[in-house]
């Protein structure tokens, strides 16, 4: 069993820069935190990290604008917990599958 869940959410739209945000989430932890984030160049190498490790890759421009705003190392906010909490559903039904 891992102990911690990982996802990353993006955000690529014409004339915009390509965004990402990592989360990192520990079961005994309160909220996720925001593990990682940026955008362009930093957004690409989350991405890659991503890929390297097999990790899900969770595609929603509004949740990764948010997420971008968090300081990394910082847990989400409140407002952010139902739309993290389904992120994580979906990783864990991913887990659960494989």
């Amino acid at each position: 069993m891992r102990i911690y869940r990982y996802a990353r959410s993006v955000a690529e739209h014409m004339n915009q820069r390509k965004k990402a945000a990592a989360l990192k989430y520990e079961y005994n932890s309160d909220a996720p935190i925001v593990a990682a984030s940026g955008m362009g160049h930093i957004a690409d190498k989350i991405l890659e990290r991503a890929e390297e490790n097999n990790v899900p890759i969770v595609y929603n421009k509004e949740l990764t604008d948010l997420l971008c705003n968090v300081d990394v190392g910082d847990e989400i906010p409140t407002e952010l917990y139902e739309a993290v909490a389904h992120v994580i559903a979906f990783v864990t039904d991913l887990d659960k599958k494989l």
